[in-house]
Order: structure tokens, then C-alpha cells, then sequence
């Protein structure tokens, strides 16, 4: 069983067992902890796809939270030739790894 799901503004194609980093979802989740997410777009199954407008109502997939981290660093640089300018500033974005343990689709 596959499913969409919706999350941090992005959306991600998710199967049960897939391990997935998605944006930072809170800032009181701890690892071990249990996930809803209930912005469902679309379910796939052996019976058939059952596809949201722009949700399904009732389906809901569960994961389990698995890590906490930063991802790598991602360089910016602004630079003008000649002009003796050049400003230099990194980003690392915080991120939350799940585990998808449950797809209920209605």
C-alpha cells in the first residue's frame, strides 16, 4: 500500500516500513515518539487509487519518529568581480526522520 501524504509544505510518496527525512515537525518530539499525519492526498492499494479533493477524508497514515538532526551545510555566496566584494554565510536545516508504520486508507 502506497499513500501521499503532505507535510512542511512538500509532499512525499510513502510505503509502511520507509524511513524518510521530512522538515523539523516540532520542537517537543523526542525519538520512539508516534506521528499522524492526516493531510492524506492519495491512497493506493490492490483494490484500486482513491485520489483526495484534496484530501481523503478519514485516511491518516502513522509513523515513528527515528532521528533528529541538521542536514549538511549549504554554502551561499554573494560575489561581484572587480568591486572587492564577496559575502560568504552557510544554512543547515533541522529535520525530523520517520518511520512509516501505518497506512489507513478509507
Amino acid at each position: 500500500m502506497n499513500a501521499v501524504i503532505k507535510s512542511g509544505g512538500k509532499q512525499y510518496r510513502v510505503a509502511e516500513g520507509q524511513i524518510l527525512k521530512l522538515e523539523k515537525l516540532s520542537d517537543k518530539d523526542t525519538i520512539g515518539d508516534s506521528v499522524t499525519f492526516d493531510q492524506v492526498l492519495l491512497v493506493s492499494n490492490a483494490d484500486g487509487v482513491k485520489l483526495g479533493t484534496p484530501t481523503i477524508n478519514g485516511a491518516s497514515v502513522k509513523a515513528e519518529i527515528v532521528g533528529l538532526g541538521r542536514h549538511k551545510k549549504v554554502e551561499i555566496i554573494k560575489f561581484r568581480r572587480r568591486k572587492h566584494y564577496m559575502r560568504r554565510a552557510g544554512h543547515r536545516q533541522y529535520y525530523t526522520e520517520v518511520k512509516i508504520t501505518e497506512i489507513q486508507g478509507r
